[in-house]
């Protein structure tokens, strides 16, 4: 059997975003759980998904008879101020991924400071994401401060 060696497929990203919500941080890390899971969406349709916020919890697509998407594991939970992600999220190839919020309090105010960093195999396509992000986090600001009644 012949193989193929691909030179230089290897690629890394990373993304990072800074955010200040006016919610309180019990909130805003009530409203990340709830947007990167039930409430997931992607612009054209609902997308909920499932994510056990504990060590070593998943964070999968169930879409019903054992079939489904597996995200990532949780690596890391201190709430309300910490949730991390590791895994290959929405590639389908060898890579891996580490996703971040890290919230502090000021003044009855949240910072969010997102990070999503990849590596491997990542296509072209996979390292556009920043708009999806961008989506995710108005939601989870928009869902906070509404919850937040301010």
């Amino acid at each position: 059997m012949a193989a193929t060696v691909m030179e230089g497929v290897m690629q890394a990203f990373e993304i990072i975003k800074e955010e200040e919500i006016a919610a309180p941080m019990e909130i805003v890390f009530e409203t990340i759980l709830e947007q990167m899971g039930p409430l997931n969406s992607t612009p054209e349709k609902p997308m909920p998904m499932v994510l056990e916020a504990w060590p070593g919890g998943r964070w999968y697509r169930d879409l019903g008879n054992n079939t489904g998407h597996f995200w990532g594991t949780v690596q890391a939970t201190n709430g309300p101020s910490l949730l991390e992600i590791s895994g290959p999220l929405f590639m389908s190839n060898p890579a891996v991924s580490n996703l971040q919020y890290r919230l502090t309090e000021e003044n009855g105010a949240t910072r969010m400071h997102f990070r999503h960093r990849a590596m491997g195999w990542v296509r072209e396509q996979e390292r556009a994401v920043d708009g999806g992000w961008n989506q995710l986090i108005g939601r989870i600001r928009t869902a906070a401060v509404e919850r937040a009644g301010r």
